[in-house]
């Protein structure tokens, strides 16, 4: 699972792992698997951001979509105690989390359209996109047998981010999530050349290879 490969997840792994064992025992037991649980996570993350967003209720909106997001830590929990992680698993919950993130987006450009914020509109947009080529660079360059394990904002880090300040920005707080955003825009581009020029230096100073 993506759990174990996150900076941000790793430091977090004893707290995390103490406090969703006893609820990831329990569901194992009643026969729910690791991979049932990250789907119902992206489904609820989908389904409160397309919900509250577009209302412009931003708050609660971000509130639940951080219940959700924890399945995404409990699944690598439970991954880890019914054994190795699969490979179908872990496609799967990488897979899933460009769902979510597809779903935060989309519901707050639908509210920044809605209400006239266009340009923030175009900036929320832009962190999507910045991140699933911050995904895609990390997956190509392993497909090709490289490491990419670098980026200053990996998703739970974008996460945090564009949650936060949704829900700020949704207790009345100025300008938080303007800030966030362009902040997190920045992060991402930043990221996307961190990874490109790392990629780059393994590529360059390997011998050719036929590329699969």
């Amino acid at each position: 699972m993506a759990y174990d490969r996150t900076a941000m997840l790793k430091l977090l792994r004893p707290v995390v792992t103490r406090v969703l064992t006893p609820l990831g025992r329990a569901l194992i037991r009643r026969g729910i698997s690791p991979d049932m649980v990250t789907a119902a996570g992206t489904l609820g993350t989908v389904a409160a951001a397309l919900f509250f967003y577009p209302r412009g209720e931003l708050f609660p909106g971000s509130l639940v979509i951080t219940f959700f997001v924890l399945a995404d830590l409990l699944d690598g929990v439970m991954a880890r105690m019914t054994g190795p992680g699969s490979v179908w698993g872990a496609f799967l919950d990488s897979t899933l989390d460009r769902v979510g993130d597809a779903g935060i987006f989309s519901g707050l450009v639908m509210w920044f359209v809605v209400s006239g914020q266009r340009t923030l509109a175009g900036v929320a947009l832009f962190c999507l996109v910045a991140g699933a080529v911050v995904s895609y660079v990390k997956a190509r360059a392993e497909g090709l047998g490289l490491s990419c394990d670098v980026g200053l904002a990996e998703r739970p880090e974008r996460l945090v981010m564009v949650l936060v300040s949704a829900g700020l920005g949704g207790l009345g707080v100025p300008y938080i999530l303007a800030a966030g955003l362009w902040l997190l825009a920045a992060a991402s581009a930043f990221t996307v050349v961190q990874r490109l020029l790392h990629v780059r230096r393994q590529a360059v100073s390997t011998s050719p290879r036929p590329l699969r």
